[in-house]
C-alpha cells in the first residue's frame, strides 16, 4: 500500500538511487559506444562481397556455373553468414537470457579485478553488464548501419572507383560519414532504449537504479515507493533525451531540405532553359 511514510523512509535511500542514476548512465553510455563499433564491422561484413571459393563457379569451358552445389558454394560468403547468424540469434532471444549467459558461463572462469569504480560500481560485475548490452545492442545498430549505407545512391560509388579510390576509401570518405549523418537520431533513439533495458543488469549485482530498488525493499519492506521513486528516475532520463533527440532530428531535417531546395531550384531553371533552347531551335528550323 502507497503512504506518505512508506516514501519518507524510501527517500532516506535518495544517495542509493543518485548512485544508481551514474551507474546506468555510464552503462549506457559505454554500451551505446562499443555496441556502434561492433554493429560497424558486422554491417560491413554483412554487405562485403568476400567470396574464397567463388573459382568452383567456373565450369572447365570458363562459363559461370547457373545452379548445383558449386554454383552455390562458389557465392558462399563466410564473412556476410557469420554475421548475419550473429544478428539473428541476439535480435530472437530474450535480452536476460543472453546476460545471463555472458556472467554465469562466458565471464565464470575469467578473474576480473574487484575494484570500485566511482567508489561504489563493482567494476567485476559491471565490465560483464556492459559486454552483454553491448553484443545485444551491437546486433540492433548493425541492422540500423546497415539500412544506412544501402541508403547511399551507388552513383557515388561508381564515382568514387572512377577517380581511383578503392573500396575502403569509398566507404570510409564517401559512404560512411552520409550514412552516419543519416542514421543518428537511429543510434540516439537507440541510447534511450538502452537505458530502459540496462535495468536487467540489477539481477547480477550491477548497483544501477533497480539495484537501487531492491536495496530499498530489503531494508524498508516496501516496494510500491521505491518503484514510484525509480520510474520517475528512469522518466526523468529518457523523455527529455527523446525531446533533444527530436529537436536535432528536425533541425537535420530542415536542413536537408534547404540543402534540396537549391537543387530543385537548379533542375528547374534548367530544364526551363533547355526548354527555350529547344524552342529557338525549332522556330530557327522553321524559319530556313
Amino acid at each position: 500500500m502507497i503512504s506518505k511514510a512508506g516514501f519518507t523512509r524510501t527517500f532516506q535511500f535518495l544517495g542509493m538511487f543518485r548512485d544508481g542514476l551514474i551507474c546506468t548512465i555510464s552503462l549506457s553510455a559505454l554500451t551505446v559506444l562499443f555496441g556502434f563499433i561492433l554493429a560497424l564491422i558486422l554491417a560491413v561484413m554483412r554487405l562485403s562481397r568476400f567470396q574464397p571459393l567463388r573459382s568452383l563457379g567456373i565450369d572447365r569451358d570458363g562459363h559461370q556455373r547457373e545452379e548445383g552445389v558449386l554454383a552455390v558454394l562458389s557465392r558462399f560468403n563466410p564473412l556476410s553468414f557469420l554475421a548475419t547468424l550473429y544478428v539473428e540469434v541476439f535480435r530472437a532471444t530474450p535480452m536476460l537470457v543472453q546476460l545471463f549467459i555472458i556472467y554465469y558461463i562466458v565471464f565464470a572462469p575469467i578473474k576480473l579485478p574487484a575494484f570500485k569504480l566511482f567508489g561504489f560500481i563493482r567494476f567485476d560485475r559491471f565490465l560483464p553488464g556492459v559486454v552483454a548490452l553491448s553484443m545485444n545492442s551491437g546486433a540492433y545498430l548493425c541492422e540500423i548501419i546497415r539500412a544506412g549505407i544501402q541508403s547511399i545512391d551507388g552513383g557515388q560509388t561508381e564515382a568514387a572507383r572512377s577517380l581511383g579510390m578503392s573500396q575502403v576509401q569509398n566507404m570510409r570518405f564517401i559512404v560512411l560519414p552520409q550514412a552516419i549523418k543519416n542514421i543518428l537520431p537511429a543510434i540516439a533513439n537507440e541510447f534511450v532504449t538502452i537505458i530502459k533495458e540496462s535495468s536487467v543488469c540489477y539481477t547480477i549485482g550491477v548497483q544501477e537504479i533497480m539495484y537501487a530498488v531492491s536495496s530499498v525493499k530489503g531494508a524498508t519492506f516496501s516496494i510500491a515507493e521505491p518503484l514510484i521513486v525509480a520510474t520517475c528516475v528512469y522518466f526523468c532520463l529518457t523523455f527529455p533525451t527523446s525531446k533533444i533527440i527530436a529537436y536535432f532530428e528536425r533541425k537535420m531535417g530542415a536542413g536537408s531540405n534547404r540543402n534540396a531546395q537549391p537543387r530543385s531550384l537548379a533542375k528547374a531553371m534548367l530544364g526551363s532553359s533547355l526548354t527555350e533552347k529547344n524552342a529557338g531551335t525549332e522556330q530557327e528550323s522553321e524559319a530556313k
